[in-house]
């Protein structure tokens, strides 16, 4: 790979880096990356601010693989200390705002796909550029997977350090409300909803989720907020709660939330049922290709679009996971060349698996 061309891939980002792409506001992303693809004699497709871009022979008797990413991106922490839309150039890193979530991903999957584009695979390949992902609109995947039936399996663009996820946590966030009465603190009265929560609290961290997943363990619960009380001397009578639950494929939402309703005096209210766990079976192809190339694996505790999608994923792509939603975000230029080649030989190597 020549260093023109890591430099035009580098230059794409700063691009996309420049243009504000909250999630629900991507289209101006979505005109540039339409028009960039379109100057290089690929037609796309939009659903919303969605992009969609398939191979010229694209063959419905052939398996599709799908590379996805999304052009969305969170809004910047206050701590920058540049502007996160204009950041300091460098010959070595990309700053910015969304430049390691997800732009290096985006471009990398982008120039992969236009590497293959003429080249007829034993398999289609199906550029799909999402948005809303930070925000789990339903314009986004949601959307776009009742729009796309014929996706046999996907690679999602995520900043792993290319290495591979091979199963991510869902996510399950509950709101908990205990209710009590309110009475004079100095006196016997009142019955204290703060003591309600937590002794819910309490059972909810002893409950024992008998059903373990081979590959990610132990459901997680965490207690993550609460708050009661209007003043020193006065009983609560309302005390509110947090739960964060991170499922695994074991689960589903709806059984977990359940599972701790019967257990608590609390009232327990789910914020989303959908943000499901995700696993790619261990005998499955895309498993067989990263074992073939040595990508390192692992379980992701993190979520993506993937758990939007029904068809067996891996989660891989250029950066880092922890500098994600920080102030000052950056990618470092190496990262997307072994970006674009790690996808480069990913697909090289499930071309010999499909045949």
């Amino acid at each position: 790979m020549n260093k023109e061309y890591i430099r035009r891939s580098a230059n794409l980002l700063k691009e996309l880096v420049s243009l504000k792409s909250f999630s629900g506001e991507e289209k101006v992303r979505s005109d540039f990356l339409c028009s960039y693809l379109s100057e290089r004699g690929v037609e796309t497709e939009r659903s919303g601010n969605n992009i969609i871009a398939r191979q010229p022979h694209h063959n419905m008797a052939k398996q599709t693989l799908m590379l996805n990413s999304h052009i969305d991106t969170v809004r910047p922490a206050a701590t920058y200390t540049f502007d996160p839309f204009n950041p300091p150039l460098s010959d070595t890193h990309i700053f910015g705002l969304g430049s390691n979530d997800a732009g290096a991903s985006v471009v990398c999957l982008l120039q992969t796909f236009l590497h293959f584009y003429e080249s007829e695979l034993p398999f289609n390949l199906v550029l799909v550029l999402s948005c809303e992902e930070e925000n789990s609109g339903p314009n986004g995947m949601t959307r776009l997977s009742k729009e796309l039936p014929d996706i046999d399996f996907a690679l999602i663009g995520e900043p792993t350090g290319m290495q591979a996820a091979i199963a991510e946590r869902g996510l399950l966030v509950i709101d908990g409300m205990a209710s009590g009465v309110s009475g004079h603190a100095a006196r016997d009265e009142g019955v204290n909803a703060l003591y309600i929560a937590l002794e819910d609290i309490q059972t909810m961290r002893s409950i024992k989720f008998d059903k373990i997943s081979p590959t990610m363990g132990e459901v997680k619960l965490t207690v993550t907020q609460i708050s009661a009380g209007t003043q020193h001397n006065v009983v609560p009578d309302k005390c509110t709660f947090v739960v964060d639950i991170r499922p695994t494929d074991q689960y589903t939402n709806p059984e977990i939330l359940q599972l701790l309703r019967v257990n608590v005096k609390s009232k327990l209210s789910a914020r989303n049922l959908t943000n499901k766990s995700s696993a790619t079976p261990s005998d499955h192809l895309l498993i067989k290709a990263i074992g073939q190339l040595g990508v390192k694996t692992y379980v992701s505790p993190t979520t993506s679009d993937w758990m939007r999608i029904s068809c067996p994923a891996i989660k891989m792509g250029p950066g880092e996971s922890a500098r994600s939603h920080q102030a000052d975000e950056f990618v470092l230029v190496s990262e997307l060349e072994s970006g674009i080649a790690g996808y480069i030989r990913f697909i090289e190597e499930m071309t010999k698996i499909i045949k």
